[in-house]
Protein backbone atom coordinates (compact mmCIF):
# COMPACT_ATOMS: atom_id res chain seq x y z
CA UNK A 1 0.00 0.00 0.00
CA UNK A 2 2.86 2.57 1.39
CA UNK A 3 6.65 2.70 0.60
CA UNK A 4 8.83 4.98 1.09
CA UNK A 5 12.73 4.37 0.19
CA UNK A 6 15.88 5.84 1.78
CA UNK A 7 13.91 9.71 2.14
CA UNK A 8 16.13 12.61 2.25
CA UNK A 9 14.87 15.81 3.11
CA UNK A 10 16.89 18.98 4.11
CA UNK A 11 15.86 23.02 4.00
CA UNK A 12 17.56 25.76 3.25
CA UNK A 13 18.72 28.52 5.40
CA UNK A 14 21.06 31.34 5.52
CA UNK A 15 23.38 28.99 7.65
CA UNK A 16 23.39 26.50 5.18
CA UNK A 17 20.83 23.30 4.62
CA UNK A 18 19.35 21.80 7.66
CA UNK A 19 18.61 17.98 7.00
CA UNK A 20 15.91 16.38 8.95
CA UNK A 21 15.07 12.79 7.47
CA UNK A 22 18.78 11.06 6.49
CA UNK A 23 17.38 7.86 4.60
CA UNK A 24 13.89 6.76 6.53
CA UNK A 25 12.67 3.83 4.88
CA UNK A 26 9.00 2.27 5.68
CA UNK A 27 6.28 -0.12 4.39
CA UNK A 28 2.88 -0.15 5.53
CA UNK A 29 0.35 -2.99 4.50
CA UNK A 30 -2.91 -2.93 3.69
CA UNK A 31 -4.85 -3.27 6.96
CA UNK A 32 -2.02 -2.02 8.99
CA UNK A 33 -2.10 0.78 11.40
CA UNK A 34 1.44 2.70 12.73
CA UNK A 35 1.69 5.60 14.88
CA UNK A 36 5.17 8.16 14.13
CA UNK A 37 6.09 9.81 17.33
CA UNK A 38 8.80 12.28 17.97
CA UNK A 39 9.88 15.50 18.87
CA UNK A 40 8.69 18.78 18.42
CA UNK A 41 10.66 19.74 15.08
CA UNK A 42 11.88 16.34 14.32
CA UNK A 43 10.39 15.75 10.49
CA UNK A 44 7.19 13.84 11.32
CA UNK A 45 4.73 16.56 9.83
CA UNK A 46 7.35 16.97 6.58
CA UNK A 47 7.05 13.49 6.39
CA UNK A 48 3.60 12.78 6.07
CA UNK A 49 3.66 16.15 3.53
CA UNK A 50 6.13 13.81 1.57
CA UNK A 51 4.05 10.60 1.43
CA UNK A 52 1.21 12.20 0.57
CA UNK A 53 2.75 13.91 -2.38
CA UNK A 54 2.37 17.25 -1.35
CA UNK A 55 6.22 17.89 -1.11
CA UNK A 56 8.74 16.39 -2.98
CA UNK A 57 11.86 14.51 -0.95
CA UNK A 58 15.33 15.73 -1.28
CA UNK A 59 15.78 12.24 -2.44
CA UNK A 60 13.98 9.02 -2.14
CA UNK A 61 11.12 7.72 -3.76
CA UNK A 62 7.56 7.18 -1.86
CA UNK A 63 5.13 4.47 -3.40
CA UNK A 64 1.30 4.72 -2.94
CA UNK A 65 -0.49 1.43 -4.04
CA UNK A 66 2.19 0.49 -6.49
CA UNK A 67 2.72 4.09 -7.90
CA UNK A 68 5.91 6.20 -7.87
CA UNK A 69 4.78 9.51 -6.84
CA UNK A 70 7.86 11.13 -8.83
CA UNK A 71 6.65 10.15 -11.66
CA UNK A 72 3.39 11.75 -11.41
CA UNK A 73 2.69 15.43 -12.22
CA UNK A 74 0.79 17.48 -10.09
CA UNK A 75 -2.58 16.78 -11.38
CA UNK A 76 -2.33 13.07 -11.54
CA UNK A 77 -1.14 13.64 -7.68
CA UNK A 78 -4.51 15.51 -6.78
CA UNK A 79 -6.58 12.94 -8.48
CA UNK A 80 -4.42 9.89 -6.41
CA UNK A 81 -4.74 11.78 -3.53
CA UNK A 82 -9.05 12.27 -4.03
CA UNK A 83 -9.66 9.07 -4.77
CA UNK A 84 -7.50 6.80 -2.94
CA UNK A 85 -5.85 9.08 0.29
CA UNK A 86 -7.59 10.37 3.33
CA UNK A 87 -5.60 13.79 4.94
CA UNK A 88 -6.27 15.05 8.07
CA UNK A 89 -3.92 17.88 8.84
CA UNK A 90 -3.39 20.06 12.02
CA UNK A 91 -5.25 22.73 9.73
CA UNK A 92 -8.61 21.82 9.53
CA UNK A 93 -8.72 23.75 5.32
CA UNK A 94 -12.68 23.77 6.09
CA UNK A 95 -15.12 25.13 3.21
CA UNK A 96 -16.42 28.48 5.12
CA UNK A 97 -19.24 28.41 2.78
CA UNK A 98 -19.93 24.76 2.90
CA UNK A 99 -22.57 23.37 5.92
CA UNK A 100 -21.00 20.17 8.01
CA UNK A 101 -22.59 18.24 6.26
CA UNK A 102 -21.57 19.34 3.08
CA UNK A 103 -17.67 19.74 4.36
CA UNK A 104 -17.54 15.76 5.23
CA UNK A 105 -19.09 14.86 1.97
CA UNK A 106 -16.61 17.21 -0.52
CA UNK A 107 -13.81 15.14 -0.99
CA UNK A 108 -15.73 11.90 -1.29
CA UNK A 109 -18.47 13.28 -4.20
CA UNK A 110 -15.33 14.61 -6.27
CA UNK A 111 -13.93 11.17 -6.14
CA UNK A 112 -17.42 9.81 -7.20
CA UNK A 113 -17.39 8.06 -3.92
CA UNK A 114 -20.37 9.69 -2.00
CA UNK A 115 -22.42 7.31 0.01
CA UNK A 116 -25.27 8.77 1.59
CA UNK A 117 -25.91 6.27 4.25
CA UNK A 118 -21.73 6.39 5.18
CA UNK A 119 -21.99 10.05 5.98
CA UNK A 120 -24.84 9.63 8.20
CA UNK A 121 -22.98 7.27 9.69
CA UNK A 122 -19.58 9.68 10.05
CA UNK A 123 -22.22 12.10 11.47
CA UNK A 124 -23.43 10.33 14.34
CA UNK A 125 -20.24 8.64 15.24
CA UNK A 126 -18.68 11.98 15.06
CA UNK A 127 -21.36 14.18 17.03
CA UNK A 128 -22.12 15.95 14.15
CA UNK A 129 -25.55 15.20 12.98
CA UNK A 130 -27.50 18.19 15.40
CA UNK A 131 -24.61 20.66 13.59
CA UNK A 132 -25.00 19.35 10.00
CA UNK A 133 -26.63 22.31 8.83
CA UNK A 134 -24.25 24.71 10.75
CA UNK A 135 -21.80 26.35 8.52
CA UNK A 136 -17.67 26.01 10.03
CA UNK A 137 -17.85 29.85 11.89
CA UNK A 138 -19.57 28.77 14.57
CA UNK A 139 -17.97 25.58 15.12
CA UNK A 140 -15.65 25.32 18.21
CA UNK A 141 -11.99 23.99 17.38
CA UNK A 142 -12.62 20.40 18.46
CA UNK A 143 -15.78 20.17 16.57
CA UNK A 144 -13.78 21.64 13.18
CA UNK A 145 -11.28 19.11 13.89
CA UNK A 146 -14.42 16.14 13.47
CA UNK A 147 -15.54 17.92 10.85
CA UNK A 148 -11.98 17.55 8.77
CA UNK A 149 -11.55 13.75 10.08
CA UNK A 150 -14.98 13.31 8.30
CA UNK A 151 -14.18 14.85 5.60
CA UNK A 152 -11.12 12.27 5.17
CA UNK A 153 -13.07 8.82 5.98
CA UNK A 154 -15.66 10.08 3.59
CA UNK A 155 -14.29 8.68 0.43
CA UNK A 156 -13.12 5.42 2.41
CA UNK A 157 -9.60 6.03 1.45
CA UNK A 158 -7.03 2.91 0.96
CA UNK A 159 -4.36 4.92 2.84
CA UNK A 160 -5.65 7.30 6.02
CA UNK A 161 -2.88 9.58 6.58
CA UNK A 162 -3.35 11.98 9.98
CA UNK A 163 -1.44 14.81 11.54
CA UNK A 164 -2.49 14.81 15.25
CA UNK A 165 -5.63 14.15 14.62
CA UNK A 166 -7.11 14.50 18.12
CA UNK A 167 -4.67 17.61 19.10
CA UNK A 168 -8.13 19.79 19.59
CA UNK A 169 -9.99 17.16 21.20
CA UNK A 170 -10.45 16.06 25.15
CA UNK A 171 -9.12 12.43 26.17
CA UNK A 172 -12.76 11.35 25.75
CA UNK A 173 -13.42 11.92 22.35
CA UNK A 174 -9.79 11.60 22.04
CA UNK A 175 -10.42 7.83 21.98
CA UNK A 176 -13.42 7.94 20.03
CA UNK A 177 -11.93 9.23 17.08
CA UNK A 178 -9.03 6.72 17.26
CA UNK A 179 -11.17 4.42 17.56
CA UNK A 180 -13.45 5.02 14.55
CA UNK A 181 -10.39 5.35 12.46
CA UNK A 182 -8.94 1.94 13.63
CA UNK A 183 -12.83 0.75 12.92
CA UNK A 184 -12.62 2.16 9.38
CA UNK A 185 -8.98 0.52 8.88
CA UNK A 186 -9.79 -2.50 9.72
CA UNK A 187 -13.49 -3.01 7.87
CA UNK A 188 -12.44 -1.39 4.87
CA UNK A 189 -8.08 -2.75 5.05
CA UNK A 190 -7.44 0.68 4.70
CA UNK A 191 -3.33 1.47 6.20
CA UNK A 192 -3.41 3.89 8.36
CA UNK A 193 -0.27 6.22 9.65
CA UNK A 194 -0.75 8.58 12.52
CA UNK A 195 1.26 11.21 13.88
CA UNK A 196 1.16 12.06 17.53
CA UNK A 197 2.85 13.07 20.24
CA UNK A 198 0.98 10.77 22.84
CA UNK A 199 2.48 7.99 23.68
CA UNK A 200 -1.21 6.21 25.18
CA UNK A 201 -2.79 6.58 21.58
CA UNK A 202 0.63 5.35 19.87
CA UNK A 203 0.43 2.06 22.04
CA UNK A 204 -3.16 1.71 20.83
CA UNK A 205 -2.30 0.92 17.05
CA UNK A 206 -0.68 -2.17 15.74
CA UNK A 207 3.14 -0.73 14.82
CA UNK A 208 5.11 2.43 16.25
CA UNK A 209 8.13 4.42 15.21
CA UNK A 210 9.63 7.17 16.16
CA UNK A 211 11.67 9.53 14.88
CA UNK A 212 15.11 10.69 16.10
CA UNK A 213 17.84 12.57 14.43
CA UNK A 214 16.21 12.22 11.33
CA UNK A 215 16.28 8.42 11.54
CA UNK A 216 13.03 5.50 12.61
CA UNK A 217 13.41 3.69 15.10
CA UNK A 218 10.74 0.70 14.60
CA UNK A 219 9.24 -0.66 17.43
CA UNK A 220 8.22 -4.87 17.13
CA UNK A 221 4.55 -5.17 15.88
CA UNK A 222 2.29 -6.31 18.23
Amino acid sequence: MLAAKNIHHSFDTQEGPIRVLRGVDLTLSTGESLALTGESGSGKSTFLHILAGLQDPTSGTVYVMGTDLGGLNERQRSKLRRTHIGLIFQNFNLIPSLTVAQNISFQARLAGKFDAGWTEYLLAELGLSTLCEAYPEILSGGQQQRVAIGRALAARPALLLADEPTGNLDEENSEKILDLMSNLTRESGAALLMVTHSQRLAAKLARRAHLRQGVFAMDTPK
